[in-house]
């Protein structure tokens, strides 16, 4: 992977807000970064998790400007939460991870009424991205990465069912979720030009962590069949801490890696009149405004 074993990044000083920290990439991301001397804040929904993995990485990276901060990214109040006790801790924010991430064989409906998967893959980080804009914004230069995956390809935005009210397939659910990630990271771009402040989108490809291990039939089957294939949690964190502090990087927005190397996310990706609706509809459905 071209660029990911580049000289060492000084990130001392610097911000990191990563979800999902406590397990899998977003875990051997925190330790990257804390290794690198950042200052990071792993983002969980289990308190206690949450806590063991944050006693790991100190004791692993030697680092101790480690902190853990409690969220479920699929509740807004939650988020939102998780926004102000971040502003009330720290005054600024370099590098924010949107890593945190659910696959859901049945419907679930959240504390808001939102079906699971979508609220928590996308409305949960397009809700805490917007609402720490001021920080990363006086923090420039500065990054947003959003977590994606290839599973955005070959589907749509079922404005029409965006929650699966109608028709629910987990496989669909995650994909759709998961080319929201693609469509924000684009649309957002645009909206932070002349900023300083970059977003882009990853897939990390296929990775051996706990995601899947606890659902039932069909996933559970292929999740144990492929893991002697998949990539570890260390080696996809290695491309996540590329996109996040790599000089090769500064100033790029806008775009989707894959594995570390820029490429070409689906054509229904680059579909300005779908990007413009979903960040429409996701504002009204997290009432951004209000």
């Amino acid at each position: 992977m071209p660029g990911l074993n580049e000289n060492r990044v000084d990130m001392t000083g610097r911000v990191c807000l990563v979800t999902g920290g406590n397990s899998g990439i977003g875990k051997a991301t925190a330790l990257g970064l804390a290794k690198l001397d950042a200052t990071v804040v792993i983002v969980s929904r289990d308190k206690d998790k949450g806590e063991a993995a944050l006693l790991e990485i100190r004791t692993m990276s030697g680092n101790k400007n480690v902190d853990a901060m409690v969220a479920d990214l699929s509740s807004q109040d939650s988020v939102r939460e998780l926004a102000h006790d971040f502003r009330a801790r720290y005054k600024k924010l370099n590098v924010l991870i949107n890593n945190a991430g659910v696959f859901l064989p049945k419907r679930v409906a959240t504390v808001d009424g939102l079906e699971a998967t979508f609220a928590t893959n996308h409305l949960g980080h397009f809700l805490l991205t917007n609402l720490l804009l001021d920080e990363l914004k006086a923090s420039a230069p500065a990054r947003i990465i959003n977590i994606t995956s290839d599973a955005h390809r070959g589907t749509e935005i079922d404005f029409e069912d965006l929650e699966g009210e109608k028709k629910y397939s987990g496989y669909h659910a995650y994909g759709q979720s998961k080319l929201a990630n693609v469509l924000f990271t684009y649309q957002l771009a645009k909206k932070l030009e002349g900023t300083g402040v970059t977003v882009n989108c990853l897939h990390p490809g296929v990775v051996r962590t706990g995601f899947g291990k606890d659902q039932m039939g069909l996933m559970s089957i292929m999740v144990r069949i492929l893991a002697p294939f998949m990539s570890s949690a260390q080696k996809a964190a290695r491309a996540v801490i590329y996109l996040a502090t790599s000089p090769n990087l500064e100033g790029v927005s806008g775009r989707l890696f894959s594995k570390g190397k820029e490429t070409k996310s689906s054509a229904e990706s680059y579909d300005t009149a779908s990007a413009e609706r979903l960040w429409k509809v996701s504002a009204e459905l997290t009432k951004l405004d209000s």
